[in-house]
């Protein structure tokens, strides 16, 4: 598919390409932004939030736990 150059969808491409292309210190705070995401997602995940399903639950049984847990703490 191509796209004409008048077309809304080809202008909008065209802007976002050519302001990355001539971005100087923008490359660098980009690359600062994806640095922070992966270590927010990846690492503060792998040491911080274990996979607390896998310790408690047996093996396809999750379902199941869960939805015992959550009708324990719902009754009085």
């Amino acid at each position: 598919m191509q796209m004409k150059k008048q077309s809304f969808l080809y202008r909008v491409f065209d802007l976002y390409y050519d302001g990355f292309r001539h971005m100087r210190l923008g490359k660098t705070l980009w690359a600062i932004i994806l640095i922070k995401l992966f270590v927010i997602f990846v690492v503060l995940k792998l040491f911080f939030f274990p996979n607390f399903l896998k310790q408690h639950a047996k093996e396809g049984g999750e379902s199941d736990y869960v939805a015992t847990e959550m009708i324990d703490r719902a009754s009085p």
